[in-house]
């Protein structure tokens, strides 16, 4: 099985300078591309902005206890390691790694 191969693109000088303030989610503009970043335990996720269910920009929802990213729009739920929907609904939500190189972060599409 091969892996996939990603195009690395820079997103932000370091962790500090997201500006996640007292939030868990920031909205990025990458590569033409708007995503949303989330710390959790003190590691980056980045997935698509909007909700695969009804288009609700994700960075107005938050992050449960459990690790899950929640729509601010029906409460939908998607688990930030893989987008799956954790609540049964059906719908997954689009992710991306993310890597810190010396300090600076990266997505890969």
């Amino acid at each position: 099985m091969a892996l996939k191969e990603y195009t690395w693109h820079f997103v932000a000088e370091s962790i500090e300078s997201l500006g996640f303030g007292n939030y868990d989610m920031v909205q990025a503009e990458v590569s033409d591309k708007t995503i949303c970043i989330a710390k959790f335990n003190d590691k980056l996720y980045a997935f698509q902005s909007l909700c695969p269910h009804a288009g609700a920009k994700m960075v107005m929802g938050y992050i449960d206890m459990q690790g899950n990213a929640v729509c601010p729009l029906h409460r939908f739920k998607f688990s930030l390691k893989n987008g799956y929907n954790v609540t049964g609904e059906g719908y997954n939500m689009k992710t991306y790694p993310i890597e810190i190189r010396n300090g600076e972060i990266f997505v890969g599409f």
